[in-house]
């Protein structure tokens, strides 16, 4: 699929991914659900969240905060997955289109966040820069 047929893919999943979270689907319970340690390493700025719509490591941290973040992400790859299938795309574009919509209303003020492969990021007062592909996320 080429760049320019994505974008619109992507802007539209990025939609349907708003109403699935706001209606708790995509993100169901255990997908979304974090013990305390990785709300504290959230906020610690040693997990965060990715534009890949899953969480990472963004520094040292215990195995059991290690072993929860791969635990939340294999749920959230669960949750894409389904919605994949019902929208007939690719489990990829609905992680995509979900990560915009996490980075643009559920990252704190002085969490972590990563855009694509690049280096981590702390989210200031203002709006996360999105990548083009998120235009219609926030």
């Amino acid at each position: 699929m080429t760049r320019k047929l994505l974008m619109p893919k992507l802007t539209w999943l990025a939609a349907g991914a708003a109403v699935a979270l706001a209606s708790g689907f995509v993100m169901t319970a255990p997908a979304r659900a974090q013990s305390g340690a990785v709300a504290a390493a959230m906020n610690a700025g040693t997990v965060g969240e990715q534009a890949d719509g899953y969480l990472g490591i963004a520094g040292t941290v215990g195995a059991d905060v290690r072993s929860e973040v791969e635990a939340i992400n294999i749920k959230r790859r669960a949750a894409y997955t389904q919605l994949a299938g019902q929208r007939n795309v690719t489990v990829q574009d609905v992680a995509a289109a979900t990560g915009c919509q996490t980075l643009s209303s559920r990252v704190k003020q002085g969490q972590v966040y990563r855009i694509g492969a690049g280096a981590w990021q702390t989210k200031g007062a203002g709006a996360i820069a999105l990548p083009g592909y998120c235009a219609t996320a926030g």
